[in-house]
């Protein structure tokens, strides 16, 4: 058996054990309709199946069907059009922000769902967050060096800078989650002011302009973090930006590649529930499960994503190493700039309409 599958194997038996208390739960709910919960695909929904939703399934007597494809623009479009069919939707916190905003997810009720556990600033009144991940600079460790190494790019300076750092770039598409903000610190705004800027219309043209200048150097803009870890596998570009377990995963397959936590967006994805879920009840009983350490304590065995649950981190059987790796542990949360929510909920729409505009030149 491997060092994956014996932790999880010990935190299922921790479940296990609590069997009879939760077996009056399973009995209530049993009758009641499947949840749909909608996640992404690739190294991340598989994480999520093993670590959270199966098990969360199984032991609290909650049926799901699982599909992927998990957006808030749908999400919108599906309470605006009065046909909701989705219970519980993965999402960033700033797509969540601005959903919330914009009056298309229910209110979480926290007398069901416990986060008195929970790391501080990883849950909102709208979302509950699942796991902390950060937005990185990755690169192909052949052409630049291994992390830390004299050669190595280290700042999002590095990333513009096609000179020192010759060779083909990947962005985010269509998206603005994650994009604006490493533009503007590779334009010498320091970290802390990054949203301040932002929160100007010329702050916003700034960063667009800053990527603008980029443009002809970046081979492909990415749409999903499946293909992040493809274009590293593929060696089809030298400098990426995405998400630091889906390029942990890539390297676990034999891609070259590395990065950096220096200037990368400290971030959460959460589960959020659309206006008018149809199993509004039962979806969060279901999403109160998948919220308890002992499911979170499983995660960072299939992807490097911290748990927001506190417990959790008492509770994995994770090495020392591992725990470090993470990007919630505290040797790597200063090297960050944390997503500013607010920021997301007021100016999310507009930046992202410039930044398609972008996209479409």
């Amino acid at each position: 058996m491997s060092h994956i599958s014996k932790p999880a194997h010990r935190v299922r038996s921790i479940i296990l054990a609590t069997g009879l208390a939760s077996a009056t739960f399973a009995t209530g709910i049993a009758s009641a309709e499947p949840v749909t919960v909608v996640s992404w695909g690739g190294s991340y929904g598989a994480a999520q199946d093993a670590a959270l939703f199966n098990d969360a399934s199984k032991n609290s007597g909650i049926d799901i069907i699982r599909e992927s494809g998990a957006s808030m623009s749908k999400t919108c479009l599906q309470v605006e059009s009065g046909s909701v069919t989705w219970d519980l939707v993965v999402t960033g916190s700033g797509g969540s922000a601005s959903a919330a905003e914009k009056g298309c997810l229910e209110k979480i009720d926290y007398s069901v769902v416990d986060v008195s556990d929970f790391i501080p600033g990883m849950y909102t009144d709208y979302c509950v967050g699942t796991d902390v991940f950060a937005t990185v600079m990755a690169w192909n460790t052949d052409k630049y060096g291994q992390p830390g190494s004299a050669g190595a790019p280290k700042t999002w300076a590095d990333f513009w800078d096609v000179k020192k750092f010759p060779g083909t770039r990947a962005y985010r598409a269509n998206n603005v989650d994650g994009a604006l903000e490493p533009a503007l610190m590779a334009d010498g705004v320091p970290p802390e002011k990054v949203y301040e800027v932002l929160s100007t219309k010329e702050g916003k043209m700034r960063a667009i302009n800053k990527i603008r200048e980029l443009k002809p150097h970046i081979a492909v803009f990415w749409g999903s973090g499946a293909q992040q870890a493809q274009l590293m596998k593929d060696a089809e570009v030298d400098m990426i930006t995405g998400w630091n377990g889906r390029f942990d995963n890539a390297k676990k397959d034999g891609a070259k590649v590395g990065y950096t936590f220096n200037q990368a967006m400290y971030d959460f994805d959460c589960m959020a529930m659309p206006k008018g879920a149809p199993n509004k009840a039962t979806a969060m009983k279901f999403l109160a499960e998948i919220s308890k350490p002992e499911y979170q304590a499983n995660l960072p065995f299939h992807i490097t994503y911290g748990p927001t649950n506190k417990k959790a981190y008492e509770m994995t059987t994770a090495s020392k190493e591992l725990i470090e790796s993470l990007p919630s542990h505290p040797n790597n949360v200063p090297m960050m700039l944390p997503i500013d929510l607010a920021w997301y909920a007021k100016h999310r729409t507009e930046a992202l309409e410039m930044y398609m505009e972008l996209m479409s030149e």
